[in-house]
């Protein structure tokens, strides 16, 4: 009886961890088709902005005013990096603490060319896994 505890209280813990670590989003809208579509489940890992590869699907917290919880674009520049075209500061490098988000369908994205640069403390984490959505029959 007393093995069945630790395993359970062992079981308990590595889920605790887990969840600090990874997280599980899904995917509402189309701004980054057609990499991730509208009900797409992306297992996110945690991190802050050292975490953050250019190129890597990043996960952030929504801006206030959206129904959203978590946005995911794709990094397109980095603390130091020269400003894409098409986004529209004042600055010719990407401040620290801070990088530029790009959705995938452009025509259809909210991202850096309308919100400016994501300040690195909206960083929930990047994207380490997709499986996309299977509609029940």
């Amino acid at each position: 009886m007393i093995w069945l505890l630790s395993v359970a209280g062992v079981v308990g813990c590595l889920g605790v961890l887990l969840r600090r670590r990874l997280l599980l989003v899904t995917v509402e809208g189309v701004s980054m088709e057609p990499t991730y579509r509208p009900g797409d489940r992306l297992l996110v890992r945690r991190t802050g902005l050292a975490g953050v590869r250019r190129g890597a699907a990043v996960v952030f917290a929504a801006p206030p005013g959206t129904d959203l919880r978590f946005m995911v674009k794709r990094a397109a520049a980095l603390p130091g990096d020269p400003v894409p075209a098409g986004i529209p500061v004042a600055d010719t490098v990407v401040p620290a603490g801070h990088l530029v988000i790009l959705g995938d369908n452009s025509a259809r994205s909210a991202d850096s060319r309308t919100m400016g640069f994501l300040p690195a403390g909206d960083v929930v984490g990047v994207v380490v896994r997709h499986s996309g959505f299977v509609p029940p029959p």
